[in-house]
């Protein structure tokens, strides 16, 4: 997928799951009030960062300044002259996992977290869209603020079949890039490999880089142990440190090239143990680039907590632009965002492709 756009802001939610059962018939659509845009087209001299900022313990740090920020394109100093500390509404999109590997208790916590992340945790004017995705991906609800829309989707949801997490992230990334809010976001939740999906991990990751969306990912692990904490610690056994990935990690000069492989693993070569254990380099691969995260959970009774603190972090972030260097090359071009205060760590969108 190609795209004018030069900087990435969204989030994108994707969940594991199955759904039977016909598709409500949605009502007559109600308008959608669009945000000034700062989206960054081409032509326009603009690119647009969001970021997070933690301490050493991992929790969010507000009340900081324009002054108190540094950003680098390709490690060279840029002049911030776009700085905004408020919560801005967002638009976003939930993907869930209903393969069969969710079925009893994984999807009934995912129904009941998601069903408080929409009424409690976001805001009223966000807009929100569901997929569910198993052997294949379906758009269950369009672009909403309707939260009972939204519920009664949720509520129809049935696991059973494979795992095409990678469709439903190409299908859902697209949909995500068109809504009508400056943030855009995508949620992801699984508990499992992908194993349906024509999508590969290498043309997934160019599809997320060249759109505008945060994208988030909570894996379920299945361990049966709950390790969730709030704020959320560095997850156990996971090789890349939590939240903040190390600076030249797989986003940096380019994509990773993992074994090439057919079916649904996209390349990456699935474990001996079960084929059913989240990929957790699969996850992080998607998220990492973007400015979002990956959570890895135990039990699925961590969903709660889990969506609870995605819903902090994006009320919690600081939208900083800066003028385009004026490249149209076709190339990544880095994105590195520190804050002077050095006790604090920064969590921002990688890069751009500069088409």
């Amino acid at each position: 997928m190609k795209t004018n756009s030069l900087a990435v802001i969204g989030l994108a939610i994707v969940v594991v799951g199955t759904a039977h059962g016909q598709q409500p018939q949605a009502p007559p659509a109600t308008p959608r009030i669009t945000e000034p845009s700062f989206r960054f087209k081409s032509g326009v001299e603009l690119i647009n960062v969001t970021a997070t900022v933690s301490d050493a313990s991992g929790r969010f740090v507000s009340g900081l300044k324009q002054e108190d920020f540094l950003v680098y394109e390709d490690d060279q100093p840029q002049a911030v002259t776009h700085f905004s500390a408020e919560r801005v509404p967002v638009s976003l999109g939930i993907a869930v996992d209903t393969s069969g590997s969710m079925a009893g208790t994984k999807m009934q916590e995912a129904q009941s977290a998601l069903d408080k992340f929409l009424y409690e945790l976001l805001d009223q004017r966000d807009e929100i869209f569901l997929y569910r995705f198993s052997n294949y991906p379906t758009l269950l609800q369009d672009w909403t603020t309707d939260r009972q829309l939204l519920t009664r989707a949720l509520g129809r949801l049935t696991a059973n079949g494979g795992t095409a997490m990678y469709d439903a992230v190409a299908e859902a990334i697209p949909l995500a890039q068109k809504g009508q809010n400056r943030k855009k976001a995508l949620l992801v939740i699984s508990d499992g490999n992908d194993t349906a999906s024509r999508t590969s991990i290498v043309p997934l990751k160019q599809i997320i880089r060249e759109s505008e969306v945060l994208v988030y990912a909570i894996g379920i692990d299945g361990a049966g142990e709950t390790t969730f904490r709030s704020p959320p610690p560095p997850p156990v056994r996971v090789p890349v440190p939590f939240p903040f990935p190390p600076r030249g990690g797989r986003g940096r000069g380019g994509y990773p090239m993992p074994p090439t492989g057919g079916g649904g693993t996209g390349g990456y070569q699935r474990s001996g143990r079960n084929d059913d254990r989240v990929n957790v380099a699969a996850l992080r691969d998607m998220t990492d680039d973007s400015g979002g995260r990956t959570e890895i959970i135990r039990d699925a009774r961590d969903l709660n907590p889990a969506t609870a603190s995605i819903a902090d972090e994006l009320s919690k972030q600081y939208y900083l632009g800066y003028p385009s260097t004026g490249k149209k090359d076709g190339r990544w071009h880095d994105i590195r965002v520190e804050v002077k205060n050095k006790l604090y760590r920064v969590r921002a969108r990688r890069g751009y492709v500069a088409s």
